[in-house]
């Protein structure tokens, strides 16, 4: 039989979790759904996407790197897939339904806006410019995830917060492997120049993933313990962790 809302709040407020979708409430729910989506929409985008650059690749290991990264992406949206099925989703209908290579002009200014049918974040409606544009926006958005799936780690709902709790693990090495695929490539230009041009394009879009400032979903997903803390918290923590990282590669946030 399906939980109040009330009786359910309360569950969540003493620190419970909750592993049976039929003891949801629908308000929870259709929020749990929505966040797994968005989890499975946004690694098969970004797959999708970083898979065309590693024939831009300049070496062999790095290409090894990138195909491991990208298989391992599709990993995580399986594992996200299987959670859905539970709330009846056809994983092999859903893989179709959607465009996931597709990509829109760079030009345009999407903030967070919804665009398409599907659910990925913006930033992965932009297409990547070669291989150093690919591995500034995995370095960027790789520290952006590790933060956003921090949050989920620590849900409410038992099988999401286990799930996640490996998956950022893995999305941590992702954001380091960039990270060094960045100094390469500085390296190997023997000079920052077209890194930064990168950074510069990049940063406001990765940015824009944690939401408005001023967002009204945040007390009902505390409320739900889907989240803990606020947009404005959470980009805060992004823009430290990569300014500090951004420095060693005498690299700098655009202004």
């Amino acid at each position: 039989m399906p939980a109040d809302e009330k009786g359910l709040l309360k569950t969540i407020k003493s620190g419970r979790k909750i592993s049976n979708p039929d003891k949801m409430t629908p308000g929870y729910r259709g929020e749990v759904i929505r966040l797994m989506t968005i989890f499975v929409d946004t690694e098969l985008a970004w797959a999708a996407g970083y898979a065309d650059s590693i024939n831009r690749a300049p070496g062999m290991r790095e290409r090894v790197v990138a195909a491991q990264i990208a298989a391992e992406k599709l990993g995580h949206a399986e594992q996200g897939m299987s959670l859905l099925e539970a709330f009846g989703v056809n994983p092999g209908l859903y893989i179709r339904s959607h465009a996931w290579t597709a990509r829109l002009d760079r030009t345009l200014d999407l903030r967070n806006r919804q665009v398409g049918d599907d659910k990925r974040l913006n930033v992965l409606h932009y297409p990547l410019e070669g291989w150093t544009d690919a591995v500034v926006m995995n370095f960027l958005l790789g520290e952006a995830t590790v933060i956003h799936l921090g949050e989920l780690a620590a849900c409410s709902y038992a099988p999401l917060a286990r799930a996640m709790t490996a998956i950022v693990k893995r999305e941590t090495g992702h954001a380091e492997s960039a990270e060094k695929g960045v100094k390469q490539a500085i390296g190997r230009d023997a000079t920052p120049a077209a890194a930064q041009v990168a950074v510069d394009y990049w940063y406001p879009r990765v940015g824009a993933t944690f939401g408005r400032i001023d967002s009204d979903r945040l007390k009902l997903y505390q409320g739900y313990g889907l989240r803990k803390c606020s947009n404005a918290q959470l980009l805060k923590t992004w823009e430290r962790a990569v300014a500090r990282k951004l420095k060693r590669l005498k690299l700098k946030a655009p202004a």
